[in-house]
């Protein structure tokens, strides 16, 4: 997290998008605000990487899919996991199904908003992210709520072994050898997983597992 900036300063931004017509757009609804101001633009993670390290912004930006290269929530998680000071990240996307959300959490993202947010949102949004608290879209918050109330899946002992292995990282064939059965067993459990967790992808999954810690 930076530190705080001096009393009355602009809440100063880096835009995070790989879409040029997005970042115009943002460029010129934030500049309407006379207490933000737009210090810098990447088109990729690797860009805002490097644009962190050079203007010390106090919030990023963050679209989550970046076209090629690192995507947003990777981005997120080099941010926030680089020695202090960091900026804080506010998620800035269309994106809004469990897993996405939750992953974005997991990498350190302070907030994470809907781009179909008003701009009066969006801007109560960045200064509350520039002091470290927590800015979700109403539609998002009420998602981690039914989460935290919904009771955790019930996964079966060969289900959470094979949920660890997704958890390193592990393909198919590594996760079928590891564990000493098949390939088509290692697929028909995790169909069975994703079911039970609601997503349909293995970083999903992984992610929905860390949240609800279901990992072995």
């Amino acid at each position: 997290m930076t530190g705080p900036s001096p009393a009355n300063a602009p809440v100063r931004i880096l835009l995070c998008d790989d879409h040029v017509v997005v970042r115009a757009g943002l460029l010129a609804l934030l500049d309407s605000a006379p207490d933000i101001e737009v210090v810098g633009e990447a088109g990729t993670g690797e860009e805002a990487l490097a644009l962190v390290a050079k203007l010390h912004p106090d919030v990023v930006l963050m679209d989550l899919q970046l076209g090629e290269g690192i995507d947003g929530v990777e981005t997120t998680r080099r941010i926030t996991s680089a020695p202090s000071p960091t900026p804080n990240v506010l998620v800035l996307t269309t994106y809004d199904t469990d897993a996405d959300i939750t992953r974005a959490i997991e990498a350190g993202a302070t907030g994470y908003l809907l781009k179909a947010e008003r701009p009066e949102e969006l801007f109560a949004a960045i200064h509350a992210a520039a002091q470290g608290r927590t800015a979700l879209s109403a539609p998002v918050a009420s998602r981690v709520m039914a989460n935290m109330r919904k009771p955790r899946p019930t996964l079966t002992d060969r289900e959470r072994d094979i949920l660890g292995q997704l958890a390193h990282g592990l393909g198919n064939r590594e996760i079928a050898k590891a564990l000493f059965i098949s390939e088509a067993t290692v697929k028909t459990h995790l169909g069975r997983i994703y079911d039970k967790l609601g997503v349909d992808t293995r970083a999903g999954a992984v992610a929905v597992a860390k949240e609800q810690r279901l990992l072995p």
